[in-house]
């Protein structure tokens, strides 16, 4: 694979970005000199085509002209860190996956609203680590019925008969976590103080 006409492209647009640049801060080419030390005729160079840049001439022009050095070489520009996450609704749950490849360990911001569900326990293979953000998370597992609080966590192999929902007449918003069987999260908390 060959880059070269990608860079000499890149390279090529640099010229007339620093002539725009420099003629937009309405400084001579003598004056950018003094600035930077480098020669008006080498700054004349650059500007045409006629010399290649480099770092160590891009660096002192960026500096006078006080711009980062990707906006004298066009770098482009970097990508939405952001996750837009398309939420997914049913029965009065929101979830909103917080990864994006499929299989394995799976992320998901829940909310849950309050309304009446009535626990219908299921089994599936799996692992799924609960965290609590806001509001009470009702559990059924197995034979056990607890209510986790905002801060509490619980962990529990999915083959399990499981149910979960909201506690109360407000919403609970809650992280799951969920991997294949095998795939188990480990917390690790201090004993209470007594």
């Amino acid at each position: 694979m060959n880059d070269e006409p990608a860079l000499d492209s890149v390279l090529g647009e640099v010229g007339p970005r620093l002539r725009r640049i420099r003629r937009d801060r309405g400084a001579t080419l003598g004056a950018l000199s003094e600035v930077t030390g480098i020669s008006v005729s080498t700054l004349s160079r650059l500007e045409s085509g006629q010399r290649k840049p480099s770092l160590e001439l891009l660096l002192p022009i960026a500096r006078a002209h006080q711009v980062p050095l990707d906006e004298l070489v066009g770098a482009p520009p970097v990508g939405d860190p952001r996750v837009r996450a398309k939420p997914i609704v049913r029965h009065g749950r929101t979830m909103l996956p917080l990864t994006r490849q499929p299989g394995g360990l799976q992320a998901y911001k829940v909310v849950q609203e309050p309304g009446g569900q009535q626990p219908d326990p299921r089994t599936h293979e799996g692992y799924e680590w609960l965290y609590v953000l806001s509001g009470k998370l009702r559990l059924v597992l197995g034979e056990h019925d607890v209510v986790l609080g905002a801060g509490e966590a619980a962990e529990f192999d999915t083959r399990v008969p499981h149910w979960f929902g909201a506690a109360g007449e407000e919403s609970v918003e809650f992280l799951s976590l969920f991997g294949p069987q095998g795939e188990r999260m480990h917390v690790r908390a201090r004993p209470k103080q007594g």
